[in-house]
């Protein structure tokens, strides 16, 4: 909600708060991107910050439909809960959906599973693949600078090359909220309009518009094992391995991605009050916390960056 008082010479004043100010930085983002480019997408895995992505842009655009398709690259082990709430999105607001299948990849031999089990690394491939095929020269993602380090380096508009591949030296700078969407053929921008949020503004926005979300971001009973400091779920890419005990614990998930690398943390906040309660007293970010795939070395994601995927 916005304040106001008043100003003796001027008259009234509005100030907005702090959600205020990054929803209207969102939308302009949003609809900057609309005028300056011609077939974006939204990546949308029904994960929170694709989800509050899709918030944001239905109330760019509304009471018009949003003008742009969402894209998902599906890993194939996914967590049901999550694939059920985005097919749902999808189908209430009458929006396209691209997928991207990782198991297609493995199935035709261009893609080998790993020893670990994990397929978010494998996703690069599907994903650059599908940006070409379809000519997207824009894509949102949820990416915010407050997750992880190599993250905290992207500009809100993240220029791509031809291969999809990310080049620091080739950022240009953003002052006064100016976005340069300038692109040879072939390039693409990565967009991210929740650059400035943190994980608690997020959750705090979500509970201020009362968005819905899959039931996993909330505690619930799960058959959990341990492994490498985090509550991961048995299924179907191949955990447990011998000797890592299956238990039944109330935990829930604070980020959600591949079940084989997306940890759960032992909680009681079985509402958006008390989710909001225990993120404000957390010292680690929900990546650092209970995502596997960004322990793969101490340069995980900044190597991902540069291959394409995020």
């Amino acid at each position: 909600m916005s304040s106001r008082h008043t100003d003796l010479d001027t008259g009234p004043l509005y100030a907005l708060s702090h959600l205020d100010a990054l929803e209207s930085e969102a939308v302009h983002i949003f609809r900057e991107v609309a005028g300056e480019f011609e077939n974006p997408v939204i990546l949308f895995s029904g994960g929170k910050d694709s989800i509050l992505m899709l918030r944001l842009a239905l109330k760019a655009f509304a009471p018009a439909p949003v003008p742009f398709a969402l894209l998902h690259v599906d890993t194939g082990h996914n967590f049901p809960e999550v694939l059920a709430y985005r097919d749902r999105t999808v189908e209430r607001y009458g929006l396209r959906l691209h997928v991207a299948s990782v198991q297609d990849y493995i199935d035709r031999g261009v893609l080998r599973e790993r020893a670990d089990g994990t397929r978010n690394p494998l996703q690069t491939l599907p994903l650059t693949e599908r940006i070409r095929t379809e000519r997207f020269d824009a894509v949102f993602g949820g990416g915010r600078r407050d997750e992880e380090k190599a993250r905290a380096k992207e500009r809100v508009f993240s220029l791509r090359d031809e291969f999809s591949q990310w080049d620091p030296r080739r950022q240009r700078p953003e002052l006064w909220n100016l976005y340069n969407g300038r692109h040879a053929p072939g390039e693409h921008v990565r967009v991210f309009p929740l650059s400035n949020w943190t994980e608690l503004d997020v959750w705090q926005y979500i509970a201020r518009e009362d968005i819905d979300l899959p039931a996993i971001y909330y505690a619930h009973e799960r058959e959990v094992f341990r492994r490498d400091g985090m509550w991961l779920t048995a299924g179907q890419w191949g955990g447990p391995r011998e000797g890592e005990t299956v238990q039944q614990r109330q935990v829930r998930y604070r980020t959600v991605g591949d079940m084989s690398c997306t940890g759960a943390v032992d909680s009681d906040a079985t509402t958006i009050e008390k989710v909001i309660t225990e993120i404000a007293a957390s010292r680690l970010t929900e990546r650092g916390a209970t995502r596997a795939d960004d322990k793969l070395s101490e340069a995980a994601m900044e190597d991902r960056k540069r291959e394409g995927y995020f």
